[in-house]
């Protein structure tokens, strides 16, 4: 009879044990499943994601994840950290060059791209950077454009000297004379001009490209597979995108609140930024503008099919 009783307790204990596993499992996975985890980098054309809030769905919360490196925001939509990520289109080309399941679910920005020199260097012109320490990110948009604007003013990266920096890293480097020059992202233009360390060399909107720098990215089994969740990213960030251009001093206040940036600074490189979603025309002439001068410039080894990387589904 006691050990009828003792198996009787040991049952109920696992099935107590059981029950309580599944109750606190249960609604874990529910929360995860109902939190859309977006990506985006520490830049204020990427600060669109900041905005999905305000038109999330009924009973999701989106989750806002910053990023340094456009690569990494790109791996991150890979690996399935986030759902979609706001990163720039260079590191998506490469990485569908290298056959990654990547794809452009919407555009995110253009502008937000600027050439900046010392307050003291001299440089007034693309063609002044000729001798001079400049600030690139590898891999990024703006390397892309620099060596587009170099070819077009009959130079090479072998005319200057290519300093390896973040972006968020610019702005200082330039104020302390480490660099004469960067080829950089909002805020950091913002910043130089507001502290007095910075002269605006251009807007290098002048190639190809245009002004096209920025996209919303997914992961090709996302949209295979949860074509919905994707979709629901995609609405929240046309809304988004659409508010914010409409209210801009709203994106001033949130990049101070999120970025720390100073307002003056922000309202400097504000102008600069052209938050955006559709995938037109224009946006597929450009990206293809895009590919063909990373292959040409031989940061690609292979060229790519971009139509087999952007779908209009959302759209």
């Amino acid at each position: 009879m006691f050990a009828f009783v003792s198996r009787l307790r040991t049952v109920s204990l696992a099935a107590s044990l059981t029950a309580l596993l599944l109750a606190l499992a249960a609604p874990h996975a529910h929360a995860q499943d109902k939190t859309i985890r977006v990506g985006t980098l520490k830049l204020i054309h990427g600060i669109s994601a900041y905005f999905y809030e305000k038109f999330v769905p009924a009973g999701y919360k989106v989750e806002v994840v910053p990023f340094e490196s456009p690569t990494d925001g790109k791996n991150a939509v890979l690996t399935g950290t986030v759902d979609t990520c706001i990163h720039g289109i260079a590191a998506f080309i490469l990485g569908a060059a290298a056959g990654e399941p990547v794809i452009i679910v919407a555009n995110a920005n253009n502008r937000g791209m600027v050439i900046m020199a010392g307050v003291n260097s001299g440089i007034k012109t693309v063609k002044d950077l000729k001798g001079k320490k400049v600030a690139i990110f590898p891999g990024s948009t703006q390397e892309a454009v620099i060596l587009e604007r170099l070819r077009m003013e009959g130079m090479t990266i072998k005319d200057i000297q290519p300093i390896r920096l973040s972006f968020s890293d610019m702005a200082s480097a330039l104020a302390r004379g480490d660099v004469d020059a960067y080829v950089g992202a909002e805020p950091a233009g913002g910043i130089s001009l507001a502290n007095g360390t910075g002269v605006l060399v251009e807007y290098p909107y002048s190639t190809p490209i245009g002004s096209l720098n920025m996209i919303l990215s997914a992961s090709q089994k996302q949209v295979k597979e949860n074509p919905d969740r994707i979709r629901m990213v995609v609405e929240m960030h046309k809304k988004a995108v659409d508010y914010a251009m409409a209210h801009q001093p709203e994106i001033v206040d949130m990049a101070i609140a999120k970025l720390g940036q100073q307002k003056k600074s922000v309202e400097l490189a504000v102008p600069n930024v052209e938050l955006a979603w559709k995938i037109d025309d224009t946006f597929m002439t450009r990206a293809k503008a895009y590919t063909q001068l990373m292959f040409d410039n031989k940061q690609l080894r292979q060229s790519v099919d971009l139509d087999q990387f952007v779908t209009r589904q959302f759209q």
